[in-house]
């Protein structure tokens, strides 16, 4: 019985194949699987895993070492079977790990008033930044900081 372009391309398929350095997985495809393939999926998931600290440190500093940098200045289209080459290099060769989603936090996302303020004061800066900044600053810390910056009591109030 053949395999199916889902069991093929799902990501606890791919990530047993990157855990185990597989070299041929990509050539292994089809012509359609090939072009479903997701190099970025494989940077998403590939950088978490659940395990010792130590481990999930490795993954994460070898991902961003390797994948991270220039992955996206290789052609998606042209070279897949180069970016699941470099893809396969991040593991240890510890066997199979659990590899988990990480979604990014979308900036501005937040329903937080003091987020919000924070993010108009610094749009330079990275959301989970300006959350920490929300988290360890009071009410009256973040007012101080708006009449410092020039704001008048009606915008303050408003804005917190």
């Amino acid at each position: 019985m053949a395999s199916s372009v889902s069991d093929k391309l799902s990501v606890n398929n791919e990530m047993a194949k990157l855990d185990f350095k597989d070299r041929n997985f990509y050539d292994s495809l089809n012509d359609e699987e090939k072009k479903k393939f997701s190099p970025f999926l494989m940077i998403r998931y590939g950088a978490t895993v659940n395990g010792s600290a130590d481990l999930q440190a490795y993954y994460l500093m070898s991902c961003n070492e390797k994948l991270n940098k220039h992955f996206f200045d290789i052609s998606t289209s042209q070279h897949k079977k180069l970016q699941w080459l470099l893809t396969s290099t991040i593991s240890p060769g510890m066997g199979k790990q659990y590899h988990q989603w990480l979604s990014g936090i979308k900036k501005g996302a937040s329903d937080n008033k003091a987020e919000k303020f924070l993010s108009n004061l610094y749009p330079a800066m990275k959301f989970s930044d300006i959350k920490l900044l929300a988290q360890i600053n009071s009410k009256t810390e973040l007012k101080e900081l708006a009449k410092s910056m020039g704001m008048e009591d009606k915008q303050i109030k408003d804005a917190l």
